[in-house]
């Protein structure tokens, strides 16, 4: 509770209600989210950065010790608030870093990526705003205990039942227009041989995947209702 308040910088409302909330990313709580009551909806970044990492902290074939995050939001990330900084004027033409020496998403995502891990993971979390109104790409760098692995069937038996996660590819790489304004997260993940590290590329439309739509994907889990009832929309193209 006490990390929670330092980072959203209030305090919180019902301490004795966090013990029975259950984190509802439905990819890796499916079952809690079954019997749950009160639940808590992952964000933007963490859901990107974590299905990203999910199928090689599983497994263990990754160093945990230098994970790297490197994301990108469109500008309705930031609420409707109103604030200079996200005027169009300031925000077209224009790219960004900022929360790079904390974000508020930080202590969630490394949260999910220890439980994953079965022990604390080191992760350098660095967000960035992109010039457009929607859409996440997250960039992900680790270090393969062994190279040699067929990392492109790992993601794909990992993901083979999950509806709203496509992997993509070999060598095809992943973009933000490919689903907008759908509940889909599109991954690549590309070995790259010069340096021995791994590359995982992941998209995903921030208000749908990344917020409203999966309130809805883990409403539909709750009510034991099909999983995609109300979500199996196209992307909106252009």
């Amino acid at each position: 509770m006490a990390q929670w308040e330092h980072w959203y910088g209030v305090k919180h409302a019902c301490p004795e209600l966090i013990a029975s909330a259950v984190y509802a990313l439905p990819e890796t709580h499916r079952e809690q989210i079954r019997g749950a009551q009160l639940l808590a909806c992952p964000g933007c970044y963490p859901t990107s950065v974590q299905l990203g990492f999910l199928p090689l902290l599983e497994q263990g074939l990754i160093e945990t010790d230098s994970l790297i995050a490197n994301s990108a939001s469109g500008i309705s990330g930031a609420g409707k608030q109103a604030s200079v900084a996200n005027l169009f004027s300031e925000v077209s033409d224009n790219f960004k870093a900022y929360g790079v020496s904390g974000h508020r998403h930080l202590p969630e995502i490394e949260q999910g990526l220890n439980a994953m891990a079965g022990k604390a993971v080191t992760l350098t979390f660095v967000p960035h705003l992109l010039p457009m109104i929607r859409g996440i790409h997250s960039t992900l760098y680790c270090k393969p205990k062994n190279f040699t692995e067929d990392f492109q069937a790992l993601y794909e038996q990992r993901f083979i039942d999950e509806p709203f996660v496509d992997i993509l590819p070999a060598g095809q790489y992943p973009e933000t227009r490919s689903v907008k304004g759908t509940n889909v997260c599109r991954i690549s993940v590309q070995p790259i041989a010069s340096s021995s590290m791994l590359a995982i590329l992941v998209v995903e439309d921030n208000l749908v995947k990344g917020a409203a739509g999966q309130a809805i994907q883990v409403m539909n889990i709750m009510l034991d209702w099909p999983e995609t009832i109300g979500l199996s929309n196209i992307a909106l193209l252009p």
